[in-house]
This record gives C-alpha cells, sequence and structure tokens, in this order.
C-alpha cells in the first residue's frame, strides 16, 4: 500500500465499504432500541361490587395504606364480612364464659362464677367417687392380717397398683421412680435391708419412719461420731477404713487393715458384728456386701466414720391411713427385694 493512501496519524486506513457497513449497522442498533421507559408504578386492584340489578360494576380504586416494602404496596381492602361476624362472636363468647366460670382473679381468690363450679370442686367430686367404689375392698385391705394379702390375688393386685401409685406420689422423691434409691436413699430393689425385708418389716417401717423425731415409736439407731466428737484419731479412722473396704473384698492397704482390726473390734462389732456383717435389729449395715448407701471409696467411707450418718425417713402413719401404708409396703415387697 502507498504512503498516501495512510491516514494523517500515520494509522492504516480503513477500508471504505467495511466503514460504511459499520455506520449502518450502528445506525440500525440505535433505531431498534427503544427509549428506556419509567419504573413500573404498582397498579392498585380493583374490586367489583353489584349493581341494583346484579350487574358487576366497577368501584373506585382501593386506596393504600401508605405502606410500600420492595415495590409492593398494601392496600386497605375490607376483612371479610365471615371474618368480622367470626371475631364478634368470640368476644360475645369470651364475656359470656368469664361471667359462667371463675374467671376473674381477686386479691385472695378469683370470681365463682354464676353456674358455681370449679375445677376443684371436680377433682375432689371424682376422689370422693373412686374412694367411695374402693371402700370395701380399702376395709379388707385395711383389717386382714398381712400374710394373707399375698394369698388373696383379688386383694394382691389391689394393694400393688394402688400402693404403686403412692409410692410414685409420696416415695420417689427420694428412692427414685423406679425405687432404685441414690445416694443415701436405699436401694429397695436389692435384698440388703437395714432393718429387714419381710412385708411385716417393710410395714412397721412405714408406720413408724426411721429416726423421725415426730414419732416416739420411731426405728432408731445412731452411729457414733468417732472423729467428729474425738472418739478416734484421724490415723485410727484411716485404719477402720482400709479393714471395712478389706472385709468385703475392696481394694485397701493390708497393713493398715490389719492395724484397723482391732480398733474395729473395740469400737464397731458391737453394732456390725465381729465378722462385719451387722444386725438388722439395729439398722447396723452388713459391711461384707460390697452394697454401700453413701459410696464405696475410701474418701466416704473415711467421712462416714469421721461424722457419722443420720439419715431421717418420715413416719406415715400420720399421712396415709392403714389400708394406704398396707399397700405401699405391699408394692414395696413385691419389687423383687423383699423376703
Amino acid at each position: 500500500m502507498a504512503d498516501k493512501d495512510k491516514q494523517p496519524d500515520g494509522k492504516e486506513p480503513i477500508d471504505q465499504n467495511r466503514a460504511a457497513a459499520d455506520a449502518e449497522h450502528a445506525a440500525k442498533l440505535a433505531g431498534d432500541i427503544p427509549p428506556r421507559a419509567a419504573p413500573d408504578q404498582p397498579e392498585a386492584p380493583r374490586h367489583r361490587r353489584k349493581g341494583r340489578h346484579g350487574v358487576k360494576v366497577q368501584a373506585d380504586e382501593v386506596p393504600s395504606t401508605g405502606h410500600e416494602w420492595d415495590g409492593i404496596t398494601e392496600y386497605d381492602n375490607p376483612m371479610p364480612r365471615w371474618w368480622l361476624w367470626t371475631f364478634y362472636v368470640t368476644i360475645v363468647w369470651a364475656i359470656l364464659y368469664m361471667l359462667a366460670y371463675p374467671a376473674v382473679p381477686l386479691v385472695s381468690s378469683a370470681t365463682k362464677g354464676l353456674i358455681g363450679t370449679t375445677t376443684r370442686d371436680n377433682v375432689a367430686a371424682e376422689i370422693a367417687r373412686f374412694d367411695q367404689a374402693n371402700a370395701d375392698i380399702q376395709a379388707r385391705l385395711a383389717s386382714v392380717d398381712l400374710d394373707q394379702i399375698p394369698q388373696d390375688p383379688e386383694l394382691q393386685s389391689y394393694a400393688t397398683n394402688a400402693g404403686g401409685a403412692l409410692f410414685r406420689t409420696w416415695c420417689a422423691q427420694c428412692h427414685g421412680s423406679g425405687a432404685a434409691g441414690a445416694r443415701g436413699y436405699p436401694n429397695l430393689l436389692d435384698n440388703d435391708w437395714l432393718w429387714g425385708g419381710s412385708l411385716q418389716d417393710i410395714h412397721l417401717t412405714l408406720q413408724h419412719g426411721i429416726r423421725d423425731p415426730q414419732d416416739d415409736d420411731t426405728r432408731y439407731s445412731e452411729m457414733p461420731r468417732f472423729g467428729t466428737d474425738g472418739l478416734l484419731d484421724r490415723q485410727q479412722i484411716d485404719q477402720v477404713t482400709h479393714y471395712v473396704l478389706s472385709l468385703a473384698d475392696q481394694p485397701h492397704d493390708a497393713g493398715k487393715a490389719g492395724a484397723g482390726a482391732e480398733i474395729f473390734a473395740d469400737n464397731c462389732a458391737a453394732c456390725h458384728m465381729e465378722d462385719g456383717t451387722g444386725d438388722r435389729s439395729q439398722g447396723a449395715p452388713n459391711l461384707t456386701d460390697a452394697v454401700w448407701l453413701y459410696g464405696s471409696d475410701p474418701a466416704a467411707l473415711n467421712r462416714i466414720i469421721t461424722e457419722g450418718p443420720y439419715g431421717v425417713m418420715p413416719a406415715w402413719s400420720s399421712r396415709l391411713s392403714e389400708a394406704e401404708i398396707r399397700a405401699v409396703a405391699t408394692y414395696v415387697h413385691g419389687l423383687g427385694g423383699g423376703e
């Protein structure tokens, strides 16, 4: 290409046909693209109403509430009539209910209501009805000998079910809902009983409790506080601890256990017996079966010997009837650990 065909700025010249085609294409594009329209404005919905002869006519546009979010406008449409009437009915019903039943709280009570009934009255009436229905079998349960209860299938079944309900109401807080107990609260499922596990023993324990200061006939025993009262020093308590562990074949220090055997014989054998098997008549536990009420680790045993346990079980004769006590005794005896 000759130098005369070059552009003044020194660039290669553009082909004339190509330049014309580009210009025509640009003009076509410019003519085909419509001008940018203004943003769409939300159009208010229109509702129709019926004319005199059932012909729908266009009503005025529904006004806006002034709330708009993300291009969505809220309009002030009236609520459906059926919804409004339902709402009014609920208000009237609430007022009538408040007048008919106890509802308005006062300082120390509540309004009684025009129909004169309360849920407490209903519960009391149901309890009275059940008491009346069970009056005969309750009287039988309270009057027969304890040994005859397991021999009577009807009485045994009633006592077991009634006793289970009473146990879950009054006893589960300490012994657990399944009667497995916890630390400091005896397990009633095994065969290890401090005061005996026969039906008569359980019945007596329920009647008068254990160490209950409100009952003169309560079962009573008290382990001395060997450390607190200075009966034994720390070294002696440690030695007795290891001797007690050895009685149940638990890990222990043989040297300390040997020294503790003599201390045990002088201070503990009167209640726990010389062989450590305990004495149920005193509520002294068996120390040879590895069933521990307060824990089996050396620290727990050391604390028990030092401070002395003093668990209390309430007497139930002032809270439950004789028939109810017998029902609980039957239930506990039948859990699997009764003798």
